[in-house]
């Protein structure tokens, strides 16, 4: 314990002199490998995530590997508690040497100290994938773990509804605005959107808002910067006006009104698609996807909701085997034919976006390749988007703002500039420099 303690002291002591991009590398090791472990010339590792289609993708790779067994255990979703449990594990040295990781989680698991520098293991396979998303898993020249997914965003949209009240597919955000208002001036029980908080984070990127950064020795926070602002604005607009649903993202009521058509858009990412394909079956063949309303006509820049990647924890004792499994599920076509199914997602493998199976008709959608829309948004997101070092804590600010603002209780603006003061505050409380 004494030993741990000094490891922070002294972690805290060099991370007020260093660069931002450094600071995460100075965090204490701490914690050792679960039940990853050598059996018999065999090594057995753990993977835990929550992925729909992972387990598949791990039973693949044992049937086609006999020196490496790896046994995918299910986990709350990230922000739904599957990152503390990755973090607790590792602080009690019983964690699996494979993790499922947002790209926005990984500054934050960097800062806590619970990542393994696996440079040396990856680094022959760096050019298997898009550039930008290698650098999502690599801080100050160090990578951390296997990109797997990026989460260009869409449009999804209700045919059905938008002929029923002869309302066109808007192109810009105005076209927007206007078509909610006619929706809900037709039917005023339907909404245009029902609007995630987490969801904002993508607009925001498409937007031009820098929400994180690194200026020097210290990180930059702007989710109240003058992009953000007008974003904000914008919603708050629409929510007065009541043309937004604000229904628990995810939530029964959220799928339902996809369902029966009372919400007629869903603005997400690429994984978004087979989701509702399984909360909303009986709108089946009633949904397609347009790209993202722009704020000026003729525009493109989209945002990217998620994308992630498969780390390796602190303490795995098999980063070279945990590096191998994490490469193949990326990389290898069955796998990514699996996840592309099974997970939705849009492959950060360079191989994988040549595959059919990102360049087909989806039947749910009425035979639509809408992967051509994302693929059209994947080449036009700013690729210099930045998250910060305490996600965890900044999405639950972010949801309980978002909602206080949805209630009434002050606007969305006032959410974001929230959101701002509880950011800096929680980044020093790390011991790290913010400007």
């Amino acid at each position: 314990m004494l030993a741990k303690l000094a490891a922070r002291s002294r972690r805290r002591a060099v991370l007020g002199s260093l660069s931002a991009a450094a600071l995460v590398l100075t965090a204490a090791a701490c914690g050792g490998s679960g039940d990853d472990k050598a059996v018999g010339g065999t090594v057995h590792l753990e993977f835990w995530g929550w992925a729909p289609g992972y387990d598949k993708s791990a039973e693949l790779f044992n049937a086609t590997h006999k020196s490496i067994k790896v046994t995918f255990k299910k986990l709350p979703s990230g922000g739904q508690g599957g990152y503390d449990k990755m973090l607790s594990a590792v602080k009690a040295g019983n964690a699996p040497c494979l993790a499922q990781i947002g790209f926005e989680s990984i500054p934050t698991f960097l800062l806590e100290g619970a990542l393994e520098d696996v440079s040396q293991e990856a680094g022959a396979t760096k050019d298997k994938f898009v550039p930008w998303t290698w650098n999502q898993v690599t801080v100050a020249g160090r990578t951390y773990g296997i990109p797997v997914d990026t989460g260009p965003m869409a449009m999804y949209y209700r045919k059905d509804v938008f002929k029923k009240y002869g309302i066109a597919v808007p192109t810009t955000w105005d076209e927007y605005a206007k078509a909610a208002e006619k929706l809900h001036k037709a039917d005023p029980e339907a909404h245009i959107v029902n609007l995630r908080a987490i969801t904002l984070s993508g607009l925001a990127w498409q937007k031009g808002a820098k929400w994180f950064g690194t200026e020097g020795d210290a990180w930059h926070v702007g989710v109240d910067d003058d992009q953000s602002g007008q974003l904000a604005d914008y919603w708050q607009q629409l929510v007065e006006k009541k043309l937004v649903a604000t229904d628990q993202g995810y939530s029964p009521a959220w799928w339902s009104g996809l369902q029966s058509g009372k919400v007629a858009t869903a603005i997400g990412a690429v994984w978004l698609n087979p989701l509702i394909a399984q909360n909303a079956p009986k709108a089946k063949g009633k949904f397609a996807v347009a790209p993202m309303p722009q704020w000026t006509a003729g525009e493109k820049k989209f945002g990217n909701d998620g994308g992630g990647s498969t780390a390796v924890l602190k303490g795995c004792q098999h980063k070279d085997e945990a590096v191998e499994f994490a490469t193949w599920m990326s990389t290898d076509p069955d796998s990514l034919k699996n996840l592309i199914t099974k997970t939705g997602i849009y492959p950060a493998a360079t191989a994988g976006l040549e595959l059919p199976e990102v360049n087909k008709g989806v039947d749910y959608y009425g035979g639509q390749n809408i992967y051509k829309v994302f693929g059209e948004a994947a080449q036009h997101t700013d690729t210099n988007w930045q998250w910060g070092p305490t996600q965890s804590q900044f999405g639950v600010d972010l949801d309980e703002a978002t909602a206080n603002a949805y209630a009434g209780s002050g606007t969305l603006f006032d959410a974001f500039s929230n959101v701002q003061k509880k950011t800096l505050s929680a980044i020093k409380s790390k011991g790290v420099k913010v400007r």
